[in-house]
């Protein structure tokens, strides 16, 4: 394709990214991801989702089967519904974590993504209309359990968001990984180390790929770790404008297929 080498792997987010802003899954899409596996190169969905989230996307995970979800916090086998691995916080650090935040912003509140499902606090407002919300376990944060938490999520209504992702930031300093996916005003934080590039560089590392040999695909900020690490950063047209700054390529927005139109660009040999 152009100048560019071929990719051995091609690894894409999927809100804002792969899927059309509606969420919905196109056929070209589908059928460009499905058309790169067939010609011998490595797909791997990498996405802020929970692992729940994925079960409508059976057709497209690829060969293998999984996804790294949860912004790296979980490889997850799709079909068998199964947690492959885990990377989590320590429950010292997640209790501290979330009495700290408390205090520097009283307002907020708390939900969990763990191997089992999601940890729901009482007064925790579901913005999502959370898939799976049904298995949810609901209580005060105390009745968590010991289960390792991989994603805490934080919400806090009524302070600008701004001001919100900042405060989080600062608390955590380096207990923990702070991302921004654009879903409601969320804070998505991770244990130290756990990005979407570090879930991706270790998916490579076992196939034998090197990250020259891997195009990774975004839209937003929990993207930039992923685009940076990769050989070829490609942000949609669509996405925020300091992943667009960032990355090393730009395709077309996601509701015109852009992901596609570069997949099929590729298959085709054409610049």
């Amino acid at each position: 394709m152009g100048d560019l080498a071929s990719p051995r792997l091609v690894a894409s987010d999927l809100d804002g990214t792969l899927l059309r802003t509606d969420g919905s899954l196109s056929g070209r899409t589908a059928t460009a991801w499905s058309a790169a596996a067939a010609a011998g190169i490595e797909t791997v969905l990498v996405t802020a989702r929970p692992p729940r989230w994925l079960h409508g996307l059976e057709g497209v995970v690829g060969p293998r089967g999984t996804a790294i979800c949860g912004n790296g916090a979980f490889v997850y086998e799709v079909a068998s519904r199964r947690v492959l691995e885990t990377h989590c916080f320590e429950r010292g650090v997640i209790d501290e974590l979330v009495a700290d935040l408390r205090r520097a912003v009283p307002s907020v509140t708390f939900a969990a993504e763990r191997a089992s499902g999601p940890f729901v606090a009482d007064d925790y407002p579901d913005p999502h209309r959370d898939r799976g919300a049904q298995r949810a376990v609901h209580g005060s944060w105390r009745t968590i359990g010991e289960e390792p938490v991989g994603k805490l999520l934080a919400l806090a209504p009524g302070v600008p968001l701004e001001d919100f992702l900042a405060t989080v930031e600062d608390v955590l300093g380096d207990r923990g990984h702070l991302h921004f996916s654009g879903a409601h005003g969320l804070a998505e934080i991770n244990a130290p180390g756990v990005t979407k590039a570090a879930g991706l560089e270790r998916w490579a590392a076992r196939l034998g790929i090197e990250a020259s040999q891997v195009w990774a695909f975004g839209d937003m900020p929990n993207d930039l770790p992923m685009l940076a690490w990769a050989g070829v950063g490609w942000a949609v047209a669509n996405g925020h404008r300091e992943v667009r700054l960032a990355a090393d390529r730009e395709c077309p927005p996601n509701d015109d297929d852009g992901v596609a139109q570069v997949l099929e660009a590729l298959l085709d040999g054409q610049p």
